[in-house]
């Protein structure tokens, strides 16, 4: 493992252009190997050169899937403004 600094997960996600959950994901399913991180109970702690490094050794591996809740999450960031209709009558509702 090299000896890069160590980031947390934000800046790792942050890096890659993805979410957090999608980090962890990767780290379950084994796309960022073991030995390019650290874990301290739930806190993790990531080297960027060493991650590089190994998904770059194998580039014909086939690339992580992006989880579903990635998607959902960048619809709802685009979801277009919603128009609320009010039926108010100041003699009856007052």
């Amino acid at each position: 493992m090299s000896q890069g600094p160590f980031v947390p997960i934000e800046e790792c996600a942050k890096h890659f252009t993805v979410s957090v959950s999608t980090i962890r994901s990767w780290i379950r399913q084994g796309f960022i190997p073991k030995d390019t991180y650290l874990k301290v109970g739930l806190t993790y702690r990531f080297d960027l050169s060493a991650i590089i490094t190994a998904l770059s050794a194998n580039p014909d591996d086939e690339l992580p899937e992006v989880p579903v809740e990635v998607a959902v999450e960048v619809a709802v960031e685009v979801k277009e403004p919603v128009q609320l209709e009010l039926n108010f009558n100041p003699d009856e509702d007052l």
